[in-house]
């Protein structure tokens, strides 16, 4: 396949409420949109770098920079015959995760739509369906987080997690465990602690929690090793993981019990599923995490999350949850035993809503033969 055309939208959605983490307030989402053109097909993929450096060191503008300078001179024109390819053309590139994974989510989709396969079909997915949960950000009272949470249940999720931060973790944690005992929950503390707070983290222990996401230190993985040995509660690894490297070494020196597998932190879905493959062979359950994806974005972990050793609930929530309307149709839905459905036309299995996204466009530029 000759890619004759790449297009990137610089996007800002906003957010249905604002979202609190350790990190700071959210109002408002931008990505980058990539869509790739090639043999009359249409490939789609979202670069989730986002506005700020607070999650990762990369952002839209660094991002586009280096999709722009770098990733698309080094495919474009090329004759590919697959997505491994690609990657090759590129590897010379370090770092800029997030950037890769916009472009590579596109040419799956191209791909896949070659072959007339689901994306979910492409990577060996094994489930018409994927279980779900939701992630709720920091709340201003214990009140008003038992009213989230009921919301959710509600409306069918199966698993609750909950941002925490220092001063704002262990009193939350408790009124929810009372007022939902067989709850399935999580907290997510990105890397807001450290090891001086072992003792917070043993009183965690108590509360029946699936697990605790990235306590420490966000490139950390030798200090969560110490935490883990002194806690019962599982571990999960979400920023400190860029690569299977970085797996490897988690599990080995026995950072984590638990993976998040986030494609846009690790560079896209092909070191995704080394990922969750390796994980699966050391007997490592993982779960999909969220950055807050448009259902451009959102297709793909749908797809993703359908291979088998994502186990756990993943941060998959419905369009709603977080945008009036999305810029994919259909939109994605909870459904009410707590699952979402996995696209099965080809490719990311949903059609952009031109209109919507040119909305929401801030800034585009189209690179051409």
């Amino acid at each position: 396949m000759i890619f004759k055309q790449v297009e990137l939208r610089h996007i800002k959605m906003i957010l249905v409420s604002p979202f609190v983490t350790s990190m700071g307030t959210e109002y408002d989402e931008e990505h980058i949109i990539v869509r790739v053109d090639g043999d009359g097909l249409t490939g789609w993929g979202e670069s989730v770098a986002e506005g700020t450096p607070f999650y990762s060191y990369e952002t839209v503008q660094t991002a586009w920079h280096i999709l722009r300078d770098f990733l698309i001179p080094a495919i474009l024109g090329k004759d590919l015959s697959g997505v491994d390819e690609a990657i090759a053309l590129y590897e010379h590139v370090r770092g800029h995760m997030m950037a890769k994974a916009g472009l590579e989510a596109a040419l799956w989709d191209a791909f896949a739509k070659s072959k007339n396969m689901s994306l979910s079909k492409m990577f060996g997915g094994v489930r018409s369906k994927v279980d779900v949960g939701v992630s709720i950000g920091i709340q201003s009272s214990e009140k008003e987080l038992i009213h989230k949470v009921e919301g959710y249940l509600s409306e069918g999720y199966k698993r609750i997690k909950i941002k925490i931060a220092p001063g704002r973790d262990i009193q939350f944690i408790k009124a929810l465990r009372k007022e939902f005992p067989d709850l399935l929950l999580q907290v997510d503390a990105n890397s807001a602690y450290t090891l001086n707070d072992v003792g917070l983290f043993k009183k965690m222990d108590d509360y029946q929690l699936q697990l605790i996401e990235q306590p420490l230190g966000y490139e950390d993985i030798f200090d969560h090793s110490k935490l883990q040995r002194e806690i019962k509660t599982p571990i999960c690894l979400d920023e400190s993981i860029h690569s299977l490297d970085d797996t490897r070494a988690a599990i080995e020196l026995g950072s984590c019990r638990i993976i998040n597998i986030k494609p846009g932190r690790v560079g896209g879905f092909t070191e995704s599923k080394l990922i969750h493959d390796y994980c699966a062979s050391m007997n490592i359950p993982v779960w999909h995490g969220g950055m807050l994806e448009s259902g451009i974005g959102r297709a793909g972990n749908v797809a993703l999350a359908s291979l088998p050793n994502f186990t756990l609930p993943g941060d998959i929530s419905a369009s709603k949850r977080y945008y009036k309307e999305d810029i994919v149709v259909p939109e994605f839905v909870v459904n009410r035993d707590g699952t979402m459905d996995v696209p099965t036309k080809p490719g990311i299995g949903v059609e952009v809503n031109m209109k919507m996204l040119e909305k929401v466009t801030v800034k585009k530029e189209v690179f051409k033969l």
